[in-house]
């Protein structure tokens, strides 16, 4: 297979050179009166959002488009994954009011595409399952032409509390992969690169369409990111999105490698040929990226 060009991290070098990054990921500061719009909406409802708890590069440009990913069941994770901003601890109780104010700040926001994201709630026996079918509800009540994708948490083989969570009327399940199998136990150490393909496949085998993210930079190889594109394709997903990583803040997993866009450009060509509907590949994408464009050709 062919070797797309990388810029190497030389993360044992303390100058500022080694750790600058390229100019393809520079990013426009968040400004304008749409973004501020938004920003006083979520303030004002008391929502969270992983714009802002997963320092996402695209907020500026995402917020200022008037769309945002809302983040339910508390800004507070039970997993540790070392590549993720948000916070790590035991929650605190989740807010049974919260459906109804997210629902309606979308419909305030008027939304025509909205995604919807949780942390990891494990301590939970149905994994928040209720929180997030009455929240789908919610928002297709308040707002009944807007789309909805869920991007939702692993559930730990518990698949009652997956159907629970897909069955509100959303349009697109996602369930992110996040990395390669081989850099699993360091990347995400409470999940299995398994369970996550068998929570893709079994959403699929309900008639849901599917999506995952991929993260590239974190140390895998050329090989290893197809293969796991081959993976996911194997086990029933349409829609695929692969960003580079961006460590967080100095406590998080460093940047293995820069990726080229023209790395990002082949994985793109590759996985349309594999036969993903649908694959964002880029410096810059996130998962939630673009989100609306997902639909093309699914939904009228």
């Amino acid at each position: 297979m062919l070797e797309l060009p990388v810029i190497s991290v030389d993360n044992d070098n303390n100058s500022k050179k080694s750790k600058r990054k390229p100019d393809w990921l520079r990013v426009k500061l968040p400004i304008g009166e749409k973004y501020k719009h938004v920003r006083k909406l979520v303030d004002e409802y008391d929502l969270h959002t992983i714009c802002q708890s997963g320092n996402c590069p695209n907020m500026g440009e995402c917020w200022g488009a008037g769309t945002a990913t809302f983040m339910i069941l508390g800004n507070v994770c039970t997993r540790s994954c070392s590549f993720c901003a948000v916070k790590t601890g035991r929650p605190p109780e989740y807010d049974e009011d919260e459906p109804r104010r997210v629902a309606e700040a979308i419909r305030l926001m008027e939304v025509k595409h909205a995604v919807i994201t949780s942390v990891n709630r494990d301590e939970l026996k149905d994994r928040g399952a209720e929180i997030w079918y009455q929240t789908v509800v919610a928002v297709k009540e308040e707002s009944p032409t807007t789309t909805i994708e869920t991007l939702i948490p692993d559930v730990k083989s518990n698949w009652d509390a997956l159907y629970r969570m897909v069955e509100g009327g959303q349009e697109v399940v996602s369930h992110n992969i996040e990395t390669v199998e081989s850099l699993y136990r360091r990347v995400r150490p409470q999940a299995k690169y398994a369970r996550s393909l068998e929570q893709i496949k079994l959403t699929k085998e309900d008639g849901r369409r599917t999506k995952t993210g991929l993260m590239v930079g974190l140390g895998e190889t050329q090989d290893e990111v197809i293969k796991t594109m081959k993976d996911l394709v194997d086990n029933g997903c349409d829609v695929l999105t692969i960003g580079q990583y961006l460590q967080p803040t100095k406590m998080h997993i460093e940047v293995a490698e820069f990726i080229h866009p023209d790395t990002f450009a082949m994985y793109k060509s590759e996985g349309l040929k594999m036969g993903f509907d649908f694959v964002e590949s880029g410096p810059l994408v996130r998962s939630s990226y673009h989100a609306e464009r997902h639909l093309e050709g699914f939904v009228e």
